[in-house]
């Protein structure tokens, strides 16, 4: 559940309330039954770093990257001997 900041707007008083999305805010100071307001401070959540764009989740251009995978595989592939079948003599 979120807190609220709350502040009265008459004697100046501060405090906390922890409320469900659902709740009314509230309007009655608990000191000395003023007018309160919600006060809004800084968001929780903080980005760091160079960003997002909008190319970052797309494929590099020319199709290197299925080029480069597939030349892994092959390569992969070719370093093993094929295994020789030769016929069983009785």
């Amino acid at each position: 559940m979120p807190t609220y900041a709350y502040a009265c707007t008459s004697c100046e008083h501060k405090f906390d309330a922890v409320q469900t999305f659902a709740d009314d805010a509230l309007t009655v100071c608990p000191e000395c039954g003023g007018s309160l307001r919600k006060q809004y401070g800084s968001i929780g959540v903080t980005f760091n770093g160079s960003g997002f764009y909008r190319t970052d989740s797309r494929a590099k251009s020319g199709g290197s990257t299925e080029t480069s995978t597939s030349s892994k595989t092959e390569s992969t592939t070719s370093a093993k001997p094929a295994a020789a079948s030769t016929p069983a003599s009785s």
